[in-house]
């Protein structure tokens, strides 16, 4: 004999973090619907069984249809779940972390996200504000070994941007020399296309970024990597 069971709404929620003023912060919207209608939230959508492949591919929809934005990183998080995280029922949220420079995020959001940071959150509706501090927590643990930061930048940048990201990650400034030692960058003139590290990670260019000292050369990053021996 066959029981019928109410199967769960399932969704995706998603923590997008920038930079911006020197401090990790997290895009929220208000909602414009009940439950909690006014109230700051992650972005967030169900899955549409006939569109979506997958959670990722649900996710990606969501983020596209809300800003435009193809993020350059995306990752699942975990999943939230439970008969009370949602006042309509038992509910299912996938929830995803996504890293984007604050000039790319705050252009297609604007009007619609408000910033805050990460460390001093205000009030978010059903768990979103846990959702929230395990997205900072994996990313902090994964940026003390890996080119992870590197997501929150332009393309092409300078490695002073690149100490810049990492100190307001971990909020902590260190010397050029101790930061290049912890990545294992050498130290000396690079060509274009040379690797600026031990792993091969951080690839010089041809370009440059000019200013009132001596041009800085721009660098990119070929892959999301672990760095040799880097920990923060």
């Amino acid at each position: 004999m066959k029981h019928s069971h109410t199967t769960p709404d399932v969704s995706v929620d998603i923590v997008l973090l920038t930079l911006d003023d020197g401090r990790l912060k997290v895009a929220l919207h208000r909602r414009e619907r009940s439950p909690g209608k006014g109230s700051l939230a992650l972005p967030g959508g169900y899955v549409h069984v006939d569109e979506d492949a997958s959670m990722e591919a649900t996710a990606y929809r969501v983020l596209r249809d809300k800003t435009g934005l193809v993020p350059r990183y995306l990752e699942q998080l975990r999943t939230f779940g439970g008969p009370d995280r949602d006042p309509r029922g038992w509910s299912v949220a996938v929830a995803h972390v996504a890293l984007i420079p604050h000039a790319e995020l705050s252009e297609a959001g604007a009007g619609v996200f408000h910033f805050y940071d990460v460390d001093e959150l205000p009030e978010l509706v059903f768990d979103h504000a846990g959702q929230v501090q395990e997205a900072v927590q994996r990313v902090r643990n994964k940026a003390s070994y890996s080119t992870l930061p590197c997501w929150l930048l332009p393309e092409l940048f300078t490695l002073t941007q690149l100490q810049g990201i990492y100190e307001q990650i971990f909020g902590e400034t260190v010397s050029r020399g101790t930061f290049r030692s912890r990545l294992g960058i050498k130290v000396g003139e690079l060509t274009p296309g040379e690797a600026a590290d031990e792993a091969d990670i951080l690839i010089a260019t041809d370009q440059f970024q000019g200013g009132n000292q001596r041009p800085a050369r721009l660098f990119r990053v070929n892959r999301l990597s672990l760095f040799k021996r880097a920990f923060w």
